[in-house]
């Protein structure tokens, strides 16, 4: 499995943990408003090997065993479930990030995971504008998650024209009894459409809103605005 870069420390993407982030090139969908675009749009490389990027894993493993593994989208390669069984082996805690579109994958590999974080981007009526194929895929995933035995989140970033409180609704049944769900702030830079760059965020008191609509449907709800 070719990889298209790694983040040596992060204190955010896994939860409650310290971790090593290693970053897969390609997508199956095309969000406007996607911040890790040039990786997603023909990435030529340079790439990172399994053998070197578990090398400077096992280096630094004194210090960090928790890997979060992310893209782009990862279920596109097909050497991902080989490559987390090899990271399971070697005994590190693993999260995956995924857009879900891919549900036989997920299936493949929830036994190799530790942590899951699935997007709900918006309603399934809009996917097609994320160049979804099938959108109906993601409910698939949902219910993959919702039934296994691994921890796990929903999230989403709040994109205006993609998130408002109807749109919510349809999301809250889409992971309704879900366990977790988390909000993220859009940043408005560097997107894959320039025109999303003059989208104006949503206020942090319009998420705490959004927040309150979807814990109708799920046990906890995370902000991170």
């Amino acid at each position: 499995m070719e990889l298209s870069g790694i983040q040596k420390t992060s204190l955010i993407d896994y939860p409650d943990n310290i971790s090593t982030i290693l970053f897969t090139a390609g997508c199956n969908l095309r969000c406007p408003y996607c911040h890790n675009w040039r990786i997603v749009l023909d990435y030529k490389g340079p790439f990172l090997s399994e053998d070197q990027a578990i090398n400077i894993l096992e280096k630094r493993r004194r210090f960090i065993d928790h890997i979060v593994i992310t893209g782009g989208e990862p279920t596109i390669h097909k050497d991902l479930p080989s490559f987390l069984l090899r990271l399971k082996k070697l005994g590190y805690k693993v999260k995956l990030d995924s857009n879900g579109m891919l549900p036989s994958v997920i299936k493949e590999v929830l036994p190799y995971l530790d942590y899951i974080a699935v997007d709900v981007k918006t309603s399934l009526d809009l996917y097609p504008q994320l160049k979804a194929e099938n959108p109906k895929s993601i409910l698939q995933t949902i219910n993959l998650i919702k039934r296994s035995k691994i921890d796990y989140e929903f999230r989403c970033t709040v994109v205006p024209g993609f998130v408002d409180e109807e749109i919510l609704l349809k999301m809250g049944e889409m992971v309704n009894n879900a366990k977790r769900f988390a909000f993220q702030q859009f940043v408005p830079e560097d997107t894959l459409d320039p025109n999303f760059k003059n989208n104006i965020p949503f206020s942090n008191e319009k998420i705490v809103h959004f927040s309150d609509i979807m814990s109708n449907y799920v046990e906890e709800v995370i902000l991170r605005i």
